[in-house]
């Protein structure tokens, strides 16, 4: 399978906001907005984000959008964040796709945050380098509850 990183075109948003409205994939990420299903929301969000000096990537699986990868927040605070669609889970795509994604964005250090018993995200992480540095805990709007979540770096 041909994993390929590229600009985030409009016609991938109405692809990602399906994605994040699969209640698998948000209990498993548990970090997500407080209403997924708002799609004024999401599309506010997109131009938002857009508008900044972030680094957004849509994942290509074999030609096909299964997700978006991303490098966001203050310098020396970056943070990635990416989301792969369910079908497509447990076939190396996420780790490939970060892996592509912090040789693109040379800036280090790089952090990511990852609820505690999301063990798949957490091995995609640590297969790309970063290291568990903290223990937290926040409000996920997709459990309804604070829960624990590692914090990861990857340094130099």
């Amino acid at each position: 399978m041909q994993i390929v990183l590229r600009e985030v075109h409009d016609s991938d948003l109405p692809v990602f906001f399906r994605q994040m409205n699969d209640p698998e994939a948000l209990h498993m990420a548990a970090f997500t907005p407080k209403d997924p299903a708002d799609r004024d929301a999401f599309d506010a969000h997109w131009e938002r984000v857009r508008a900044t000096d972030a680094v957004h990537r849509t994942i290509l699986a074999d030609g096909d959008v299964v997700g978006s990868a991303a490098v966001y927040g203050e310098p020396g605070e970056r943070e990635v964040t990416y989301w792969v669609d369910r079908a497509y889970w447990g076939r190396g795509i996420a780790t490939a796709a970060l892996r592509e994604l912090v040789a693109q964005v040379p800036e280090r250090p790089l952090y990511a945050r990852a609820a505690a018993d999301n063990t798949g995200s957490l091995r995609v992480l640590e297969k790309c380098g970063f290291r568990v540095t903290a223990r937290a805990s926040g409000y996920a709007h997709a459990r309804g509850a604070e829960i624990d979540e590692f914090v990861l770096a990857l340094d130099a």
